[in-house]
């Protein structure tokens, strides 16, 4: 499968780059009338909170007296504090800070939240020249969404009940350092984004020469139709390596759908991944499905199913069942806030040391701003 979407995305990447030229010597020029974009310096401050009330009724845990005991807690999951602007209407930026819980043994700080970088880069955006008239085609360097990622979050809109699928199990990351390329298709077709990067996500530094190259390329068939103009296609390929030839590899493939009623995903993963060239690689086999149906006046609600085979050649599957009820709040623009009430429970079938299940009550509050 892997040489498939590799043979998928090189021809898919080839056709965007060789169109360059040509689309970047036929800029556009100014008519009678022409109002010239505003490159007026701007910048703009915005908030993101992630917060919960969660109960572990399985399985239960001793607490420093040995006593047998339901873990319940208040958690913050996220702050971020979005900074972003332009310089002008063709060079933009974002620096956005995030939470995370100190556990360094022997830490002063072991137990607070401190802030680290999450994204920090500078955006030119190249529609003058590709994108006449349209938006969304760009080049970024700096630390910043991923590909994968950053594109299924735009359907599946609750992160704050627990992260998609690839990045749950570990095998993306939202974010990482890197040089990346965005094109939309003409004619709402589709868009294809691709770049290297570090490869160690934005938690790690660079160890060493290795770089991942990602690709995600998605295709909109039916973009006139009523309903099925929310129907997507799409491949994702990344390639790295942990050190020289020992490979690290993700091929996703995936069709979402969006409607005002319903969104929908199902995503198969095929992963491969060898530490050492001294060590046997692994490869892991997965999917995903979710629904998130919903009504006009706020109520919505969340089905996930998640399926991992984390090693191809030993016994063992990790199964999620997620389910839950939400209420958006009425916003105007891009504001939201969300409350849902959700069961998370993970199951191990088939490992050769038996594990308990998991099981969690929650109560999510949303903020972003």
């Amino acid at each position: 499968m892997n040489r498939l979407l590799t043979v998928f995305f090189r021809i898919t990447l080839s056709g965007a780059l060789l169109g360059l030229p040509a689309l970047a010597s036929a800029q556009v020029t100014a008519a009678a009338g022409y109002t010239p974009p505003d490159d007026t310096p701007a910048i703009r401050v915005g908030v993101t909170f992630f917060g919960d009330y969660t109960v572990q009724q399985a399985p239960k845990i001793k607490d420093a007296d040995g006593n047998d005991v339901t873990l319940n807690s208040f958690n913050v999951g996220r702050t971020y504090i979005n900074v972003t602007g332009n310089i002008t209407h063709n060079i933009a930026f974002r620096i956005t800070p995030d939470i995370t819980r100190e556990i360094g043994t022997g830490s002063s700080l072991n137990g607070s939240y401190t802030f680290r970088l999450k994204y920090a880069y500078a955006q030119f955006n190249l529609d003058d020249w590709l994108n006449p008239g349209r938006t969304g085609s760009w080049v970024r360097l700096g630390e910043q969404q991923t590909p994968w990622v950053d594109f299924m979050e735009t359907v599946y809109r609750y992160r704050f009940q627990g992260m998609i699928f690839e990045d749950r199990e570990g095998f993306l990351s939202s974010s990482d350092a890197g040089a990346a390329f965005h094109y939309n298709f003409p004619g709402n077709y589709g868009d294809v984004h691709t770049g290297f990067y570090n490869g160690e996500t934005y938690t790690r530094p660079e160890p060493n020469d290795q770089k991942g190259f990602m690709i995600r390329a998605t295709l909109r068939p039916m973009r006139s139709h009523s309903v099925f103009r929310g129907l997507r296609l799409t491949g994702f390929y990344d390639h790295d390596a942990y050190v020289k030839n020992a490979e690290r590899s993700r091929g996703i493939v995936a069709v979402t759908f969006e409607h005002k009623y319903l969104n929908a995903s199902f995503d198969y993963l095929a992963a491969t991944d060898q530490t050492s060239v001294t060590k046997t690689p692994v490869d892991a086999h997965g999917f995903s499905v979710w629904a998130t149906p919903r009504a006009t006046n706020g109520w919505e609600g969340l089905i996930r199913y998640d399926e991992l085979e984390p090693n191809t050649d030993v016994s063992g599957k990790r199964k999620r069942v997620i389910g839950g009820v939400a209420y958006w709040f009425p916003h105007q623009g891009n504001v939201s806030t969300s409350l849902l009430f959700d069961v998370d429970q993970l199951t191990f079938s088939d490992f050769a040391t038996p594990q308990p299940t998991q099981r969690r009550y929650a109560l999510h509050a949303l903020v972003n701003f």
